[in-house]
């Protein structure tokens, strides 16, 4: 039997601005574009989520909840070298690690190096070399599967751990609620409540037949994970094919000048993630789906890579405007960025087709 933990930072980047810049300890502290702007918030401080400000949320709207917040531009430079000095503590323990993002990874410890057995016990080493050497808290989550222990991490954030032992995971998987499953945005969840399935326990009475007519491929995955099966191996070595942002939008796109503001946000998450990644590609992909669900994609490529938010935006508008935009009503726009420049980044992953998309 597999020993995984899940290991995610607690307000990554707020807590390192926090440690470095006195000021702003125990204050709101929101890292991400300017509030006179179009900025998105990137993270913020528990003491600014005390108000309702999270990631991805305009910064106009977080300054509107939090009108004392400071805002700090990131640095991601420096994030990145604190990622590498908590993936340095890591491999102490296993070298089979595989990070989601600068602020999380999994470590398989089923054989960690110096013996210690216990993944509970190594999970709590972690954090503790965390906390004495970098000054940052974790939160950490301990079970048999990539999916328990993700979920375990975020129940007693911030500076907690969890374990989910086998015999508790069938009850725990019956308990959570749909929104909480791996692969389940706001839509799908909407759908699924509108269909009376609110937990995974609902799940668990629809065969996987049924699941796989209503959700397609997922409804599989679904099937299983529900029953606590989650064969997915820790993966420390994938290859990077190409980096996304998608939103699907609460109500559709009519007017082409919505279209270009939600490009404009969808251009800036992606920079971000590119910046955190060291990742230039050549290549973007524009992805359209329509309120009828059927979807288009168009890209275009240049011989230097993408290295700010107005070539991003500009060139996606580009490519948006000869679909005819205005002609059917938008659900979902996506940029993609692929082609990339061989760089010494190995922080960004990829699903199983090579390409890692965030979905807003």
């Amino acid at each position: 039997m597999r020993k995984i933990i899940h290991i995610d930072m607690d307000a990554f980047y707020a807590s390192v601005e926090q440690r470095d810049f006195p000021q702003y300890r125990n204050k709101p502290v929101i890292v991400g574009g300017s509030p006179e702007g179009r900025g998105v918030v990137a993270t913020a401080s528990y003491e600014a989520r005390r108000y309702g400000v999270h990631s991805a949320m305009s910064a106009s709207k977080a300054r509107q909840l939090c009108p004392h917040a400071i805002f700090v531009y990131p640095r991601f430079d420096v994030y990145k070298t604190v990622s590498l000095q908590i993936r340095e503590i890591f491999s102490r323990y296993t070298d089979l690690i595989e990070p989601l993002s600068l602020d999380e990874a999994y470590l398989d410890v089923t054989a960690d190096k110096l013996q210690i057995g216990s993944a509970m016990e190594i999970a709590e080493q972690i954090r503790a070399a965390i906390l004495s050497e970098l000054q940052l808290t974790a939160s950490a989550g301990v079970s048999v599967n990539k999916f328990v222990a993700k979920i375990a991490s975020g129940m007693q954030k911030p500076n907690g751990i969890t374990f989910i032992g086998p015999s508790r995971i069938e009850t725990f998987m019956e308990k959570l609620p749909v929104e909480k499953f791996f692969g389940v945005g706001e839509v799908t969840a909407r759908k699924m409540k509108g269909m009376h399935l609110h937990t995974g326990a609902d799940l668990k009475k629809l065969s996987e037949v049924e699941l796989i007519r209503i959700f397609g491929k997922m409804g599989s995955f679904y099937y299983r994970i529900v029953r606590g099966i989650d064969e997915r191996p820790v993966q420390p070595f994938r290859e990077r094919k190409s980096l996304g942002v998608e939103d699907t939008f609460p109500e559709d796109l009519t007017l082409l000048v919505q279209m270009e503001a939600e490009l404009y946000s969808i251009s800036q998450k992606l920079i971000e993630r590119l910046q955190r990644s060291n990742a230039k590609g050549r290549t973007l992909t524009l992805k359209v789906k329509y309120n009828d669900f059927s979807q288009i994609t168009r890209s275009q490529s240049f011989a230097v890579p993408f290295v700010d938010v107005s070539t991003i935006q500009a060139t996606a508008l580009q490519l948006l405007e000869k679909t005819d935009p205005e002609s059917k009503p938008i659900r979902l726009l996506g940029i993609s960025i692929s082609n990339f420049e061989d760089t010494s980044s190995d922080s960004l992953q990829a699903d199983k087709s090579g390409q890692l998309w965030l979905f807003s």
